[in-house]
């Protein structure tokens, strides 16, 4: 390399070195490649290799907490999509691990419950191969209700049921299967005036709901309510001592139980947030709504997030526990009765309630349905109002109030617009009620209130009562809310079935709770309905529908609308009672061994 090309490589370098950063020396005996700064013009020669795509940026991770929450991170994307892929993802994979075989289903079982299934399991089994029932694995809620039974000799179970079948003679009724005949209705509720006809009617409708599979069934006796709510408080220490007995495979000691202590906190772990920080049950009739959370949060597990034993706040939001204040003593006894709805922290074992599956009346596409407010019509219910009880902290006066108040802001998520996607999602914008509620909300009472003279009074001053509306009108929304009454919400069925997104809200896990995917099939919402307004406006946009996410709305109505037609089928049902019995009569046998399945070699 003579002078006058050592000196042209140098200057070259030290001009590269001043402009780009880059420092050439010429290697000897070798051919020299100059590197190319990033944005290097190209050419047919040393073409430099093209600039790295973009790495896409990524958000902070929102916290998934134990309570069945999920809280938000504000430099994190809308949590909503993050919900609705780990939803997919979930029930995705449940499909796919679902047993196949009857060898197969047996080892799922033995896995989870720890013992073989019961006698009869196999009859069951053919039942669910002929008519088509999808997730044969999927009912933990029966193992888990039952579970602390395992734990009473059966000989006191029979005795405390019989006591029970006398003590609440006008409260509770009798069903069963006596010397291998039909099941029956064995004694009807005795009110003051003799036999009740029409709860006759509703338990007689229960029997009909077990005729496809009772040859199959063993005898049986069961106590069974059929009223709206549930009845038997659970008394934490005492259900923990049995289920640690049932692990055991040993029985506890009915005159060694510990002393039960009174309340809704009595049914709570000693370390849940219920018991280490109690709410305030004399504060529990408010008059202003509710302050809105500092952070927040989305349910990512509804049936966590239904416990008041890990949401304290629902004692004091829900009628179900308002009606009783501090709440009842529990019994003294594990007593084996069904009820038509249960909560967390009741022990009543949980059927299908009688009644009849509804279908839209026309069932409308997506297009078709033109109202893009959210829906709710209903009567007063959930508790009785007047006579001092604290109505106006329950859950359906709470959502109309929420939903109709003109005064003050509300905090809320803006929906991320196209494009928007992995931006940060913020604390939420200041939005007025005064212009967001007449927009985006469409939630009255219908009809005339309920409750004592006074306070039907002053409801009609506080609230605006509309006609009651056609089912035929509502199924034009494509936004529909459901709330719990009384007890359980019946129509939820009903709702998903018309091809609406259906956004809902409820302390009452039902007999399907594993066999439903939330943010998949519906839009679970608290409770204290903090998350309403952050989960609508990101389905339907703002007041202008800016940010709206039609497709994913339009994706969860097909697939709840779907999930009606293969998950909640009369056949469906029949499955979950006839594995439901089978349990039930195994547990309540003298000789549960007898009554256990050992195959069919």
């Amino acid at each position: 390399m003579n002078r006058r090309t050592k000196f042209l490589l140098l200057a070259l370098s030290i001009t590269l070195l001043l402009r780009y950063g880059y420092w050439v020396l010429p290697k000897p005996y070798s051919k020299t490649k100059i590197p190319r700064p990033p944005g290097y013009a190209t050419s047919t020669l040393n073409s430099p290799s093209p600039p790295k795509a973009k790495e896409p940026v990524q958000r902070a991770a929102h916290v998934f907490r134990s309570d069945g929450l999920l809280e938000v991170n504000p430099n994190g994307s809308h949590p909503i999509f993050t919900l609705i892929k780990a939803a997919e993802a979930e029930w995705t994979s449940k499909l796919h691990r679902a047993s196949r075989t009857i060898d197969q289903a047996v080892e799922e079982y033995t896995r989870r419950y720890k013992r073989l299934p019961p006698k009869g399991f196999d009859d069951w089994w053919d039942y669910v191969i002929e008519n088509n029932v999808t997730l044969p694995d999927e009912y933990d809620s029966i193992f888990h209700s039952l579970e602390p039974f395992w734990g009473v000799h059966p000989n006191d179970l029979q005795q405390t049921m019989a006591a029970w079948e006398v003590d609440k003679a006008i409260y509770v009724a009798t069903i069963g299967k006596e010397k291998g005949g039909p099941i029956h209705v064995i004694r009807n509720i005795s009110g003051p005036n003799g036999e009740d006809k029409n709860l006759k009617r509703t338990l007689l409708r229960f029997v009909d709901s077990l005729k496809p599979f009772e040859d199959k069934l063993p005898d049986f006796r069961a106590v069974i309510s059929p009223w709206d709510n549930p009845g038997i408080l659970k008394d934490y220490e005492l259900t923990d001592v049995a289920i640690e007995a049932a692990a055991g495979k040993t029985y506890i000691d009915l005159k060694k139980l510990p002393p039960p202590k009174p309340g809704w906190l009595s049914a709570c772990k000693p370390s849940s947030p219920a018991r280490q920080n109690p709410p305030s049950f004399q504060a529990a009739n408010i008059t202003d709504l509710a302050p809105q959370p500092k952070i927040k949060t989305f349910i990512r597990d509804h049936h966590l997030a239904m416990d008041p034993c890990l949401h304290p706040s629902h004692l004091v939001q829900v009628g179900q526990y308002l009606s009783g204040n501090e709440g009842p003593w529990p019994e003294r006894d594990l007593i084996p009765s069904f009820s038509m709805c249960s909560t967390p922290i009741h022990l009543d074992i949980l059927p299908v309630p009688p009644v009849g599956i509804e279908e839209p009346h026309h069932l409308h596409q997506w297009e078709e349905k033109v109202d893009e407010r959210l829906l709710w019509r209903g009567r007063n219910t959930g508790i009785w109002f007047g006579g001092g009880m604290h109505w106006r902290s329950s859950q359906r006066v709470r959502l109309v109030r929420t939903a109709t108040e003109l005064s003050g802001t509300i905090k809320v998520l803006r929906p991320p617009r196209e494009g928007e996607e992995d931006v940060g999602v913020g604390v939420g914008e200041e939005w007025s009620r005064m212009v967001v509620n007449p927009a985006i909300m469409d939630i009255h009472f219908s009809d005339q209130p309920l409750g004592e003279d006074e306070t039907r009074e002053l409801l009609k001053e506080m609230f605006t009562f509309v006609e009651h509306m056609s089912v035929e009108d509502s199924e034009l929304y494509k936004y529909v809310m459901d709330v719990d009454g009384n007890g359980w919400s019946s129509r939820f069925r009903r709702l998903l079935a018309t091809n609406s997104v259906v956004f809902k809200s409820t302390t009452y896990p039902e007999w399907f709770t594993e066999r439903v995917q939330p943010w998949m099939h519906y839009v679970p919402i608290s409770i204290d309905y903090s998350d309403l307004y952050d989960a609508f406006v990101f389905f339907r946009g703002d007041i202008n529908r800016e940010g709206n996410h039609d497709e994913l709305a339009r994706k969860i109505a097909a697939a709840g609308r779907s999930w009606t037609e293969k998950f909640w089928r009369d056949e469906d049902i029949s499955a979950y009672l006839f594995r439901l019995f089978l349990e039930y009569a195994r547990v309540m046998s003298l000789d549960r061994d007898a009554m256990t399945y050992k195959g069919t070699f």
